[in-house]
């Protein structure tokens, strides 16, 4: 069985999940899915974006206390729903939420699960693709397995 770390900012819809679930053809693929919810440390990167991409009404609002402590269960939900779809597609997945680094734990939960692959599955981040400061860039040079990037869609 291919075994495949999938890392994620939302929660996937069915575009995705028909996307990720295909790319091996009839290959059965195990997903581990790391939910990295956007947080308040890359807030700058977020508004850069959404005024580069034309999406004025999306630049990010000063958030308040009850907005950042509403992340964490929102993170979990949108893993389980993910976790859930893949499931249902016929995938073995589980997931988990990343606190801390991301990479750390991306290197550490492909070797532990002798991972062939990590899809990294985000929004255009233009700012951060330019200077090669994406999870896709920063992990190529960290895994020791190929890596691959594609855009999540919208519903």
């Amino acid at each position: 069985m291919f075994t495949t770390v999938l890392m994620i900012e939302k929660p996937l819809v069915p575009a995705d999940v028909d996307l990720i679930t295909t790319l091996h053809d009839q290959e059965p693929v195990s997903f581990v899915l790391l939910m990295q919810p956007r947080g308040d440390q890359d807030r700058l990167l977020r508004a850069l974006d959404d005024v580069a991409l034309g999406r004025l009404g999306d630049v990010p609002r000063e958030a308040g206390e009850e907005e950042e402590e509403a992340s964490a269960p929102l993170a979990h939900r949108a893993l389980e729903h993910s976790v859930r779809a893949l499931r249902d597609a016929g995938s073995d997945a589980v997931g988990q939420v990343v606190e801390g680094d991301p990479l750390d734990l991306l290197r550490s939960v492909v070797e532990e699960t002798d991972a062939d692959e990590v899809v990294v599955l985000t929004a255009p981040h233009l700012v951060e693709e330019f200077f090669h400061r994406d999870w896709a860039s920063r992990a190529r040079h960290q895994v020791g397995v190929p890596v691959l990037k594609l855009f999540a869609h919208n519903e």
